[in-house]
């Protein structure tokens, strides 16, 4: 249901494209402001997994420096039939992670020495099933083209009012300026809608990966928790990343919104428990399930503002 909702959702945002092209009324102006987007975001395809990474102060680790968390990635990939990624560490104290890159043959995860310090080794792992689930599920190609369409659209808009558009057009001044605020507006709907369908489906592929959906479940309500009471000052300075973190890194979440780019917390424990409960993982996948040795299991603070735990990590 998850690719579903999001094939739907990336055809309302092709008719809304089409809509608001023929609204101004230029077939050449709507060819151009695609172009236009599609260049921009095919630079950002190609680069953006390395400006984002220098904007979170991302490290580069191997299984020499944190063999216990690039060994854990590596189990995980192996048994899923995937590339080996690149692993990186974030310095900050908040429990968060993300994956990057523009395929499964060039990507990368990250993980905050918080996640790593104040989560159980089986909660890690369930974090970072669920990045793999993304690189595996070529989100960032999904999100890449739902901004290529988001930016045409919002160019359109633009075009509308420097170019006045099609002279048929009813509604003058007034429904220019309407096109110009409501038609990028509702682009950004249908984009953060489809990020929280990506984000369900990575939940759903990551218990796969790992085999226990519970692993995830109990880590989301812990990172969401502590997220509520450490700030990222990487994430506060670039909030335009957010949308890549497994937890809205930024203080203020609220419940499922239609201006939130990840869906409710508790939702998505809710899934992952009836998933659990419908067996999913399947038996196999669960007794093969990363065990790595030498993480230790962590006392988890009930608040993000107690002292973090010390792992064995870098």
């Amino acid at each position: 249901m998850g690719y579903v909702k999001t094939a739907m959702l990336m055809a309302a945002m092709t008719a809304l494209f089409m809509g608001v092209g023929y609204l101004i009324g230029g077939s050449g102006g709507a060819v151009i402001a695609l172009v236009v987007a599609g260049a921009m975001n095919l630079f950002s395809y190609w680069n953006s997994d390395k400006a984002v990474l220098r904007m979170h102060n991302a490290r580069l680790v191997t299984e020499r420096d944190a063999p216990d968390y690039v060994g854990m990635i590596r189990e995980m990939t192996t048994r899923a039939g995937m590339p080996m990624p690149a692993c990186y560490v974030i310095d900050t104290d908040q429990p968060n992670a993300f994956a990057t890159g523009r395929n499964p043959e060039n990507a990368a995860v990250a993980a905050t020495t918080g996640l790593l310090r104040r989560l159980s080794r089986e909660e890690v792992a369930g974090v970072m099933a669920h990045e793999l689930a993304h690189v595996r599920n070529r989100d960032t190609l999904i999100m890449t083209v739902t901004a290529t369409f988001a930016g045409a659209i919002s160019m359109l808009a633009n075009f509308a009012l420097f170019f006045g558009g099609n002279r048929d057009r009813q509604g003058g001044l007034i429904g220019t300026l309407a096109l110009m605020i409501l038609a990028p507006f509702a682009a950004a709907l249908v984009q953060m809608a489809i990020s929280r369908a990506r984000e369900y489906e990575a939940d759903r592929g990551g218990a796969e990966i790992c085999g226990q959906p519970l692993w995830l479940a109990s880590a989301l309500g812990k990172i969401d928790a502590f997220a509520r009471g450490i700030e990222m000052p990487a994430a506060e300075r670039n909030p335009a990343t957010a949308h890549m973190f497994i937890i809205n890194p930024l203080h203020g979440q609220g419940a499922d919104k239609l201006f939130s780019t990840h869906p409710n917390t508790a939702n998505r424990i809710a899934a992952l428990q009836e998933l659990a409960a419908a067996g999913g993982g399947g038996p196999a996948a669960r007794a093969a399930a990363p065990r790595p040795a030498g993480l230790r299991e962590s006392r988890i603070p009930r608040t993000g503002r107690d002292a973090p735990q010390r792992g064995p990590w870098p």
